[in-house]
């Protein structure tokens, strides 16, 4: 149990989870799927195949591969750059239609009578980059959100390897429609520590570290944790989950939340990162009224106090 909220000393929410350092908290074995925390690994065969510099990726379009965007036009623009760096075809895209994830976005578009693409999609850096990919290596990019695709089969193979994994565990389909692999916490961990440490992945590594809304955006955890830090990349993923790397030290955290509660996630991380003495960045943990009356707190339990 990670979190109780007290409202006037009676308890009225609890949401429990996990926390973990390398040598800190309580690991479980229990598989997680990866969910948008999978980018960053998955990118990392841009870098090996050689593609950050036959096509000359500047830092924001390296980010933009790696990260879940909020459909920002800052987002939406370099995602048509790419397409048209890569030589790709809008219709190619299968990453799915939704709304953007900045709500400050949809209200424009409301008010201007824009219609969602697909370079609104929290993922379509991710997609752009499996097709080119594919382009560039000649596997099917009609089959590239398919298992059988030799691509993914070369994701998998790559995030086996950086997280360390020595077993088969449970595939499916993440939201957006392409494989995503599970495995239990302490790996996901792990694979992050690995990829951000190799001087070999460094474009990564600075993508994340200079431009973070780029990354995520409006109201997205990650770029909140990487805008107030120096050293600290994030990735947050669905399902209540966060990763969150110190790239002084190759020490990293995740966090999952079980009711997969945002807000709840929020001050976990932040709480756990200002126990580490890796940030100091203050969360209001009390309970007010709408007048601004206080009438009760958060408490938060890590695992290892």
């Amino acid at each position: 149990m990670l979190v109780k909220h007290f409202r006037d000393g009676l308890i009225e929410e609890e949401h429990d989870g996990y926390v973990l350092t390398t040598n800190k908290g309580q690991a479980t074995d229990y598989p997680y799927f990866l969910r948008s925390c999978a980018k960053p690994l998955q990118a990392s065969l841009m870098i090996d195949y050689g593609l950050d510099e036959k096509y000359d990726l500047t830092g924001e379009e390296i980010a933009l591969c790696c990260g879940s965007n909020a459909g920002e036009k800052c987002h939406t623009d370099i995602a048509e750059r790419l397409m048209k760096k890569f030589g790709l075809k809008y219709e190619w895209l299968r990453c799915g239609l939704h709304k953007p994830l900045s709500k400050t976005r949809q209200f424009e578009m409301a008010v201007n009578g824009e219609k969602v693409t697909y370079y609104h999609n929290n993922c379509v850096g991710k997609h752009i980059l499996f097709l080119a990919l594919c382009k560039e290596n000649g596997w099917d990019v009609a089959t590239y959100d398919q298992i059988e695709n030799p691509l993914q089969q070369k994701v998998k193979d790559k995030i086996y390897k950086l997280c360390e994994v020595k077993k088969e565990y449970p595939i499916t389909k993440d939201g957006c429609g392409v494989p995503i692999h599970s495995m239990p916490l302490k790996n996901i961990l792990t694979g992050f520590i690995n990829l951000f440490k190799d001087e070999k992945y460094k474009k990564i590594k600075y993508a994340f570290l200079q431009h973070p809304y780029i990354l995520g955006g409006e109201d997205r955890l990650d770029t909140e944790i990487i805008q107030n830090s120096d050293t600290l990349v994030a990735k947050v993923g669905a399902g209540g989950l966060c990763v969150v790397v110190n790239t002084k030290i190759n020490d990293g955290l995740i966090v999952k939340i079980n009711d997969c509660n945002m807000d709840t996630r929020r001050l976990v991380v932040f709480e756990a990162l200002n126990n580490l003495g890796w940030s100091d960045y203050k969360c209001d943990k009390s309970i007010k009224t709408l007048h601004g009356d206080i009438v009760g707190e958060i408490k938060i339990n890590l695992p290892w106090e």
